[in-house]
């Protein structure tokens, strides 16, 4: 796992963004195995106080991650993702090529389990309300490049959405996509906003999974992303 120092997006007194690598959870796991709990020592930049993270990116989703450097700071940070006033955008290769060019999922979300399957989310009425607008960029070898803006927060919202929304999940995806290859999944941008302050925000660069997919940074320039 490479030294999550080098993947510094951005960093001032009171919030740092990272671009996470695929593949680290942000909780620690049952089985002990490396998280980003292990990284936090390195990331102080000469405060005394470990960073925290201020919300969750799931293990194989890359990208923009926030931590606080203070406990205020991840306090005012937590009411804005609460209050819904964060930004985010992600990036993803679906395994399928959305007739529309642009739209808006609402599918309420709601967590499930069972002793062989484990846990997933899965679209019900009687869920959680999750709103994400997504658009169409590109499209190669029978799969798209889509942009999704979430409005709302749930687990696994986008992966969920791709697969009941859009009709095509993302691809890599081992619970509601294929499951073939790495997940497709980005975390492209952030934005956190601070009263009279400027925002926290960053850019993360595409993932080497999407330019081996075919699917590259001109893409996203040419969208204006």
């Amino acid at each position: 796992m490479p030294l999550l120092t080098d993947h510094v997006l951005f960093i001032d007194g009171e919030a740092l963004i990272i671009d996470k690598p695929a593949g680290l959870p942000v909780d620690a796991p049952r089985d002990g195995s490396m998280s980003l709990e292990n990284h936090l020592s390195s990331l102080t930049f000469g405060f005394q106080r470990w960073p925290l993270p201020v919300h969750r990116l799931d293990r194989d989703t890359s990208g923009c991650l926030l931590l606080a450097r203070n406990p205020k700071a991840h306090k005012r940070f937590a009411g804005a993702f609460e209050a819904g006033t964060v930004t985010k955008r992600y990036i993803a290769v679906v395994g399928g090529v959305p007739e529309e060019e642009e739209g808006t999922i609402a599918l309420s979300l709601k967590k499930v389990s069972s002793p062989s399957q484990g846990w997933r989310m899965i679209a019900a009425k009687a869920g959680k309300p999750a709103v994400t607008h997504w658009r169409k960029l590109a499209a190669r070898d029978g799969r798209a490049l889509i942009a999704f803006t979430p409005e709302t927060g749930r687990t696994h919202q986008i992966r969920v959405h791709a697969e009941h929304g859009l009709g095509f999940g993302i691809s890599g995806d081992p619970v509601y996509g294929d499951g073939a290859g790495p997940m497709l999944l980005h975390s492209r941008f952030i934005s956190v906003p601070r009263g009279g302050k400027p925002p926290a925000e960053a850019t993360a660069p595409l993932p080497a999974t999407f330019l081996a997919a075919g699917f590259g940074p001109e893409m996203l320039d040419d969208a204006g992303l």
